[in-house]
């Protein structure tokens, strides 16, 4: 009975934990925020430490140049990236009228009459998105004030965050020799092993990932701009923040830069051309250098895996949720694979060996 108690345990804590997180989610967002910049700024606090600086004056450098950059980001940024926003909120339904102008002189001069029944569809698709797009935009917006950016949460983040960086990671490693006092002896070494496994996908996430798509984000942004792109900088902007998705970042942002383009450029080929290179570039550059070189193969995640908990934490803890789903993702990978592992060493995969039969003409 002692393997089933102790199976038990387990799974009651996993279960109040969920519990926890979700009758709390509504304040865990500047908690939740400010143990992922910990985690991904632990190892700069360690580096400033074995240069000699103390852990708390390291600790509050990181956090003050954290402050400046995200003041800066705050005055000079976010206003661009709003005002893109709302531009394009306003202006989609008549970019998608030009954007169909341009569809049909090609596709009619391409297909000639037999356009007729494909044009008479795409009609009706437009004026149905024509229609709703207003309202539809109102309800996005009142969404994500209403679950994301409501004031009592976005002060929590200006406020709190930043405390919850500094006092985590002066007490980082402190924490972790306690939490390493707790774990069941016997078990002590394996849970070790896992944890390490875990920090190592997770890290290449939180931290390699995380990386990436700053970088990322920041070309993206800086070449749209520099080609002259309508929406350039926000455009880069998500399409580097959806970059830990692999692939599928990529691609929503080259399906909607090459739209903008054709919208914004068309019949000018050569400017169309050069929004084309810049995402093949990043993804030359990503698969080339970036993630082997920053993120290495620890993840271990399929990206279908990925998507999958991203769409079930948003789901069920919204934006908190998903802000953990990567790293949750990650630790559950890792757990599941060990599971495999002790299953196929199992005798329930492998069966009970059978009494060998003795030889012929042997005693029994």
């Amino acid at each position: 009975m002692r393997a089933e108690r102790q199976v038990l345990f387990w799974v009651t804590a996993a279960v109040l934990l969920i519990l926890t997180i979700a009758l709390l989610k509504d304040i865990l967002l500047p908690f939740v925020a400010g143990i992922a910049l910990a985690y991904f700024l632990s190892p700069l606090a360690d580096r400033l430490v074995a240069l000699g600086l103390n852990r708390i004056v390291a600790s509050f450098l990181i956090v003050v140049t954290l402050a400046v950059v995200g003041v800066a980001a705050l005055v000079w940024i976010v206003p661009i990236i709003v005002a893109q926003a709302l531009e394009l909120a306003a202006a989609l339904p008549a970019e998608l009228t030009r954007l169909r102008t341009a569809f049909d002189g090609w596709v009619g001069a391409q297909f000639g009459p037999g356009y007729v029944g494909l044009d008479g569809q795409l009609d009706k698709a437009a004026a149905a998105l024509a229609e709703n797009w207003a309202s539809l935009a109102g309800w996005a917006a009142t969404s994500i004030w209403s679950r994301s950016l409501a004031i009592v949460n976005f002060l929590a983040l200006l406020l709190v965050t930043p405390l919850v960086v500094f006092y985590l990671l002066i007490d980082w490693h402190p924490m972790l020799e306690k939490v390493d006092r707790w774990l069941p002896r016997e078990h002590a070494a394996s849970i070790r092993t896992l944890a390490s496994d875990m920090n190592d996908a997770v890290a290449a996430f939180v931290r390699g990932q995380g990386t990436v798509c700053i970088i990322l984000g920041a070309y993206y942004a800086l070449a749209l701009s520099l080609i002259g792109l309508d929406y350039g900088l926000l455009i880069g902007v998500v399409t580097g923040v959806l970059a830990f998705v692999p692939f599928v970042g990529w691609a929503l942002g080259f399906i909607t830069a090459t739209a903008v383009a054709v919208i914004q450029f068309w019949p000018e080929i050569i400017p169309i051309l050069l929004v084309v290179a810049v995402f093949l570039g990043a993804q030359a550059l990503d698969a080339g250098f970036l993630s082997p070189t920053i993120v290495g193969s620890k993840i271990g995640l399929h990206p279908v895996w990925l998507i999958f908990a991203l769409f079930v934490f948003s789901y069920l803890f919204g934006i908190v949720g998903t802000l953990v789903a990567v790293p949750l993702a990650a630790a559950l990978g890792v757990l599941i694979r060990f599971a495999l592992d002790v299953y196929l060493k199992s005798v329930v995969y492998r069966g009970r060996a059978l009494p060998s039969s003795p030889a012929p003409g042997s005693m029994p």
